[in-house]
């Protein structure tokens, strides 16, 4: 793309975002319905098992907002490193740098929702999104390079630039504009947004500026969230990097499309809809480990260790579970044991209803007993 075009940043309308309500209300006034739902659902939940759900929302999201940008990080890791932060009992393993970093920043996140934006808040999330990063010049502050800041594709002798954001003289002079907008914006501030027009306009007003080296798209979807909760009044626990990274090229195709205009109807319209779907995937999840969590005080003590072990692997695959079901085969490899063991292991696991049967000989599968009507509502 050649630079005749100019982008959004560059517009004499900048920082003045337009859009029609019209096309967004129902989005909110359906996210309101759902978020009331969730938060329903969740009071049924014991104190324990709330604290290992939201020790498992918040990984899966720290799992997802890293992997959107190509890191891939270890869920046990970051379970263990985010129940540290709760000061949970953990399994004391070492956690790696960029697990802990982003877990510190997660658990920021929850526990400090409704304190209001700075600098200082920024930075403290940057210097803990880069934990054991040695490579950036500006950790824990604004970029200063001289270089532009492009987001590129394609070939090094004719790459193809999908964005570029503002200098880095103009840094401090955008972002208090930024932090100023995003207070105000907040429903105790002077001109409260409603809660999706709110986290969407700060998702795509913070990737604009690209204020940092490295980590700004996690930070704007975490910048989304905290727009949410302060809107809920309360950690908001959705699943939206999880939708976001089931579907990447949406995302960036709707980020490029918004970033060359300041009439963000499309942008809004598109990042409502994706946080209404999170509400939804959270929403499953929650249904998943309440089920998870009946599963277990019904057959407790039930199982033997061989047992135990092939249900916990299925139960980590999450409510979609084994894809296509439990094979003997699954059971064998997972366990090690003996064929005739894995058939008198599977037989028990039918009787007792733990396990449904379907399907007869090399075809034959095995899934969970749980209530499938809760994990597939809404």
């Amino acid at each position: 793309m050649s630079h005749a075009e100019v982008w959004n940043w560059e517009r004499q309308d900048w920082p003045e975002f337009r859009y029609d309500r019209i096309k967004v209300d129902p989005l909110e006034a359906e996210f309101l319905r759902r978020a009331g739902e969730f938060i329903g659902a969740v009071k049924h939940v014991g104190d324990d098992d709330k604290q290992r759900l939201t020790v498992d929302l918040i990984s899966e999201e720290a799992l997802n907002t890293s992997e959107i940008e190509g890191e891939i990080l270890n869920r046990e890791s970051l379970q263990s490193s985010i129940r540290r932060n709760f000061g949970l009992a953990t399994d004391n393993r070492r956690i790696p740098p960029a697990e802990q970093g982003i877990s510190e920043m997660r658990v920021d996140l929850y526990r400090n929702f409704d304190v209001p934006l700075s600098d200082g808040l920024l930075f403290r999330w940057h210097q803990m999104l880069m934990n054991g990063r040695r490579d950036l010049r500006d950790v824990g502050r604004y970029r200063t390079g001289s270089s532009p800041m492009q987001i590129v594709s394609g070939p090094l002798h004719e790459p193809r630039v999908h964005f570029e954001a503002p200098p880095a003289a103009r840094m401090q002079i955008e972002m208090s504009r930024f932090i100023n907008w995003f207070n105000q914006s907040a429903p105790v501030g002077k001109s409260p947004l409603a809660p999706l027009t709110r986290a969407g306009i700060a998702h795509l007003y913070f990737v604009t500026i690209h204020p940092f080296d490295d980590g700004n798209g996690r930070i704007a979807r975490a910048l989304a969230e905290k727009a949410i909760s302060q809107c809920l009044g309360q950690p908001a626990l959705i699943a939206l990097s999880h939708v976001i990274n089931g579907r990447r090229k949406a995302y960036y195709d709707a980020l490029e499309h918004a970033n060359k205009r300041n009439e963000t109807t499309d942008w809004l319209e598109y990042f409502a809809h994706t946080i209404v779907e999170a509400q939804r995937s959270a929403q499953r999840m929650v249904d998943f480990l309440i089920a998870k969590m009946k599963f277990f005080d019904r057959f407790r003590g039930q199982f033997n260790e061989r047992q135990e072990k092939v249900i916990s692997r299925m139960f980590r695959e999450g409510p979609g579970g084994f894809q296509g079901g439990l094979s003997a085969e699954n059971y064998l490899r997972i366990t090690g044991t003996s064929r005739a063991t894995a058939t008198r292991d599977l037989h028990d696991l039918v009787e007792k209803g733990a396990f449904v049967r379907e399907g007869a000989l090399k075809s034959t599968r095995y899934r969970l007993s749980i209530q499938k009507s809760t994990l597939t509502s809404g």
